[in-house]
C-alpha cells in the first residue's frame, strides 16, 4: 500500500514508522496495565510497577500524532482502551474456568489476574481522558505556537496529561476505600515516577519525521 496518502484524504496514511509506533503504543498500554498488578515500594512510597512503563505511552502518543496526525492519535487511544477492557474481561473469563489439578496454579492465576473492576474502569477512564487531553494540548502547541523545539511540545502536553491521569485513577480507584492521605500519597508517587520517566522519554520525539 502506498504510504504517500494526500493530507486531505480522510483515510489514515500507513507507513512502516506508523505501524511500529501504533504497535509500541498499544503494547506499552497493555504491559503497563498488567504490570500494575505488582505494588512496589520506591523510596518509601507505594507505586504500581506499571508506572515505570505507562508514562512512555504519552511520548509514543506524541510520536503517533507527529507521524500520522491528530485523528489517528485519537483512534489509537480509543482502540487501546477497548483492547485493555477486552483483556480484563478475558482474564475474568479465564479465571472462572475450572483449573486442571495437575497444573496447580489456578488459584494464583485468579488472585493475580482476576480483575478488580473498579480499578480496571478507573485505569481505562484515566488513560483515555489524559491521552485525549495530551492530544489537544499537543495539537494546540504545534498549530498555534510553534513546530520548533520539539522537546517542548512533549514536555508541555505531558505536564497537563500526567497529573490528570494520576488524579483520575487514584481517586476513582481508591477514593472512599483508602484514607485520603493514602490516596494522595499514591498520587504523589505516581507523579514523581511518571515525571522522571517522561523526562527520560522526551528525546524520543526526534525519532520520526513530521507528517
Amino acid at each position: 500500500m502506498d504510504d504517500r496518502t494526500p493530507r486531505d484524504n480522510r483515510l489514515i496514511p500507513l507507513s512502516t514508522a506508523g505501524i511500529v509506533l501504533v504497535s509500541l503504543y498499544i503494547a506499552a498500554q497493555i504491559i503497563s496495565d498488567v504490570a500494575s498488578l505488582k505494588i512496589a515500594v520506591v523510596f518509601g512510597l507505594a507505586v504500581d510497577a506499571g508506572t515505570f512503563i505507562y508514562p512512555i505511552t504519552f511520548t509514543l502518543r506524541d510520536l503517533v500524532h507527529k507521524r500520522l496526525g491528530k485523528q489517528a492519535a485519537r483512534l489509537v487511544i480509543v482502540l487501546a482502551g477497548a483492547i485493555n477492557l477486552f483483556m480484563a474481561a478475558f482474564f475474568a473469563f479465564s479465571a472462572r474456568l475450572p483449573g486442571d489439578p495437575s497444573w496447580g496454579l489456578a488459584g494464583e492465576f485468579s488472585r493475580i489476574l482476576g480483575p478488580v473492576w473498579r480499578i480496571v474502569i478507573a485505569s481505562i477512564a484515566a488513560e483515555i481522558a489524559a491521552e485525549m487531553v495530551d492530544t489537544e494540548v499537543y495539537h494546540l502547541w504545534v498549530t498555534r505556537i510553534t513546530r520548533r523545539h520539539q522537546w517542548a511540545r512533549v514536555l508541555v502536553s505531558n505536564t497537563f496529561s500526567v497529573p490528570l491521569d494520576s488524579l483520575i485513577f487514584c481517586w476513582a480507584a481508591f477514593g472512599g476505600l483508602l484514607p485520603a492521605s493514602t490516596v494522595w500519597s499514591i498520587f504523589l508517587a505516581n507523579i514523581i515516577v511518571k515525571g522522571v520517566v517522561t523526562l527520560l522519554s522526551i528525546p524520543g520525539i526526534y525519532l520520526v519525521r513530521e507528517r
